[in-house]
């Protein structure tokens, strides 16, 4: 494919998550960086689903509507490379645009076995070892450039809400571990090891064994409120009590989509919301490393509330998204 998203799009069905998001297979002479934000230092795809549309409108003359969706077209959103197929020609391709560009790579690695408890992103690898072979491929794309990798979302809030089977726990964790490991060798890469959001598990303290049995201790921290609608403040908070009981580990948020806040009652596709705090790494907390986009503002998060397959690119969603938003 010529460009980074248009097979990215194809590939969405593939990796899910309540409110995932994948990536494809890339040419790396397709991958050019964008024109970076002063405030953020991560590397924005010229080719993301926005991106697209925003051309497609153009064409049909819905100029309006695509100068909105500028808005999620000229931030950073972490790509989620297919659980279904090597990883690294997604990753490498990523890297090597960022590292020309002096920029950092958002990625999320999303392919734990019994991954989403068999709910709209059930999938993952089919065990340990495909697991591991996997992971392998993505970390030894990610090379010497600049990366961040949100690990597994999910996947440990699921083990304390009792989701995920109990005889799947230890090598789950086990897993979790050995991915930091591996990821860390990378000489640039930062990793952060989801740990769900507010609304999910209430007291942050039931996360801190799992967290540590998952080894968040050799991670650079927790990501917090991947794919979810909860504010900053209220997540902020909840991060920094999560950091406290954590010896002060780092944190980072996903802001992607949580402008207004969550709608009470409902995660799926939400109608309503908008744009939250754009990436950044000035936050104005300590602890907290970054608000970043994570979940890719206007993929669906399942077949809910009209949504397309959880994951795919939904248009006026986004613009809905966009338009909500708060300021320019």
């Amino acid at each position: 494919m010529p460009r980074l998203t248009q097979t990215l799009a194809a590939l969405t069905l593939l990796t899910l998550i309540t409110a995932c998001s994948p990536t494809p297979d890339l040419d790396e002479a397709s991958v050019a960086g964008a024109s970076p934000d002063a405030n953020s230092p991560f590397w924005v795809d010229p080719a993301s689903p926005a991106a697209d549309q925003i051309e497609l409108w153009r064409r049909e003359g819905r100029t309006a509507d695509a100068a909105l969706l500028r808005k999620i077209a000229d931030q950073p959103a972490a790509l989620w490379p297919a659980g279904e197929i090597d990883p690294a020609p997604t990753v490498r391709a990523a890297t090597a645009a960022a590292k020309a560009a002096d920029r950092t790579a958002l990625f999320v690695a999303y392919n734990i076995p019994h991954r989403d408890c068999g709910q709209h992103s059930a999938g993952g690898a089919a065990d340990a070892d495909t697991y591991r072979d996997w992971i392998g491929k993505f970390a030894d794309a990610l090379g010497d450039a600049k990366a961040l990798v949100v690990l597994e979302p999910d996947a440990v809030a699921h083990i304390v809400d009792g989701c995920t089977p109990g005889e799947y726990h230890a090598e789950r964790e086990q897993l979790l571990g050995e991915a930091i490991d591996r990821l860390k060798r990378q000489p640039h890469t930062k990793v952060y090891l989801d740990a769900g959001n507010p609304s999910w598990i209430k007291d942050p303290g039931e996360l801190v064994e799992p967290l540590k049995r998952a080894g968040v201790e050799q991670a650079d921290g927790f990501s917090l409120n991947v794919s979810n609608f909860q504010t900053d403040d209220v997540t902020k908070k909840y991060g920094v009590r999560l950091s406290g009981e954590l010896g002060g580990k780092h944190f980072v948020i996903d802001s992607s989509r949580n402008g207004n806040g969550p709608l009470p009652g409902a995660w799926c596709n939400p109608p309503g919301r908008a744009l939250g705090t754009r990436p950044t790494t000035k936050t104005d907390e300590p602890a907290l490393d970054a608000y970043l986009w994570v979940k890719r503002p206007g993929e669906s998060d399942g077949t809910c509330e009209g949504g397309p397959n959880a994951g795919q690119w939904w248009p006026e969603y986004a613009l809905g998204l966009a338009r909500n938003a708060q300021g320019s």
